[in-house]
């Protein structure tokens, strides 16, 4: 798969974000690169743990890294998710948490399956 079939397969916004990086190679490597991100695990943590606080901060900083990536529809679910955190309180985000984690694995196996 190629890198804009890898964008399409997610529902992400490739030619978006390539007029802002301006060049493939770098939209490339800055996507391998979201594997290494490690907000979603915290996100996941923090929440388990009932940390509010912490829950917010990495579904902010996922939101961010999603929004400048293109991932539409994981950005999407990550922005629900942070308004829902905003106050800090994690009751009730089980739901939403589902929906970023679904997105998120969805983005992942496709980033996996990016032709070297």
């Amino acid at each position: 798969m190629d890198l804009k079939e890898c964008y399409n397969s997610i529902g992400a916004d490739y030619e978006d974000v390539l007029r802002r990086l301006m060049n493939e190679r770098l939209v490339r490597k800055f996507v391998l690169k979201f594997l290494d991100d490690g907000s979603f695990g915290d996100l996941c943590r923090s929440l388990k743990e009932g940390n509010g606080e912490e829950a917010f901060r990495a579904a902010h900083t996922l939101k961010g890294v999603c929004q400048n990536l293109g991932f539409t529809s994981l950005y999407e679910a990550a922005h629900v998710l942070t308004e829902k955190l905003r106050g800090r309180q994690t009751d009730g985000c089980e739901e939403l948490m589902n929906r970023v984690a679904e997105e998120y694995e969805k983005t992942v196996a496709a980033i996996k399956m990016l032709d070297n």
